[in-house]
């Protein structure tokens, strides 16, 4: 059980406070809500160029990370499809230090020209790099867009295309930075050696005088139910052949999604899962394999992908691949198969929620949901899902025309 208590200053800012006095140190994470989703499709990317923006300094602090590493703190960000998240840790004693630079850049970020050119330069050879250059790094782009019609999950975090970030203007950052980095849109969690009447002073302090901004309310466009499958080939300079497939699942709140979780450790998790005992061990049909997802908000997918071994057929190897989902659609599941995944589930969480980082981390994300409890029912959800459960959901998800494969082959 994680213990915490919140409350919402008078702009909109909700502050969650959980208490760990076992250690020195404190943590202060800002989740903005807003991730890839929230984007214009003519100009992608910008959620994660702002990840890069914000330690470009603020209006009264020109460095972000100078004055932290003197507080003796660190820090880092990430960005999703559905959120955008900035932590930093210090030694307890110089919690303000964290207060005082976290409130500049919500309050004034600094907007220059030179700034904005050094950051999309970065995001520029990051692109190149990972999703250009890189063996099979088109392939995301591609499985994304064959798998969604309409829906903003159709690109990726680091963007549809480099031309967005690369023909990112001033004024664009700024109407960005306006539309959804402000106290309305935002939670800020603490963690660590402090008290709840410590926080709530300097959070009225530093965050309390900031002006609300404008609840952002998303109106996204919801992707129509798939009623046949999607195939597409290509032909790459790679080592290997590669098969990718997905399918649509429930969103993060839907109890469905427990069970998809579960069924991707059962055919994944591990060198004992079903996928490589079969497939890899056995009968040596790829050298590699994976199932897994993304946990996104909306309902999004359930990904299958490996690579061939040479001289494989690629449709022997996906015919394999659809032998292993028909052995989990009938009913060829042991309460002990199912127990030991959920054990490792509840390890998982529970070795994870051991730093104070990913608990205040986690109570954002699930305030964000609807309510920081949520992190402590996890469990609860996870436990509560049986045999029917995970064979109800793999024949409703693992269906042929819920189906996006893509051939990707060696030239």
């Amino acid at each position: 059980m994680i213990n915490f208590k919140k409350f919402i200053l008078d702009n909109g800012l909700r502050v969650i406070v959980h208490e760990d006095h076992s250690t020195p140190m404190a943590m202060v994470n800002v989740l903005y809500d807003v991730g890839a989703k929230d984007e214009d499709p003519e100009q992608t990317g910008f959620a994660h160029l702002f990840e890069h923006l914000m330690f470009g300094g603020s209006l009264h602090i020109p460095s972000y990370d100078e004055p932290l590493q003197i507080a003796g703190g660190q820090n880092n960000a990430f960005t999703t499809d559905d959120l955008t998240n900035y932590y930093c840790q210090v030694p307890a004693k110089n919690l303000e230090t964290a207060f005082w630079l976290e409130s500049d850049r919500m309050l004034s970020l600094a907007f220059s020209e030179e700034s904005l050119e050094v950051q999309r330069k970065v995001v520029c050879e990051e692109f190149k790099e990972h999703y250009i250059n890189k063996p099979y790094g088109n392939a995301w782009h591609l499985i994304r867009e064959l798998s969604f019609q309409i829906h903003p999950y159709r690109w990726m975090t680091i963007g549809k295309e480099l031309s967005h970030i690369e023909k990112a203007r001033m004024e664009d950052v700024k109407s960005f930075f306006k539309k959804h980095y402000n106290p309305m849109n935002a939670i800020l969690a603490i963690g660590g050696h402090v008290t709840f009447d410590q926080v709530e002073t300097l959070a009225k302090k530093w965050f309390g005088n900031i002006p609300p901004g404008e609840k952002y309310i998303r109106h996204l466009p919801e992707e129509p139910e798939q009623k046949e499958a999607r195939k597409k080939e290509v032909y790459e300079e790679v080592p290997l052949n590669a098969l990718y497939k997905t399918w649509h699942i429930p969103g993060r709140m839907d109890q469905g999604y427990y069970a998809i979780d579960l069924i991707s450790e059962i055919l994944s998790g591990g060198n004992s899962s079903r996928l490589y005992e079969s497939l890899v061990k056995k009968k040596k049909l790829f050298s590699s394999i994976s199932c897994y997802h993304f946990g996104n908000v909306e309902p999004g997918l359930i990904s299958i992908e490996g690579k061939l071994v040479p001289g494989v057929k690629m449709q022997d190897a996906e015919n394999a691949v659809e032998e292993e989902l028909d052995l989990l659609k009938s009913h060829l599941l042991e309460d002990q198969e199912l127990q030991k995944v959920k054990n490792k589930t509840e390890s998982i969480t529970v070795f994870e929620d051991m730093s104070i980082m990913s608990r205040a981390t986690n109570l954002s994300f699930y305030e964000l949901m609807g309510n920081a409890n949520l992190m402590n029912k996890e469990l609860e959800k996870y436990q509560s899902i049986n045999i029917d459960h995970i064979l109800e959901s793999a024949q409703k998800t693992f269906k042929e025309e819920n189906s996006n494969t893509l051939y990707y082959f060696k030239k």
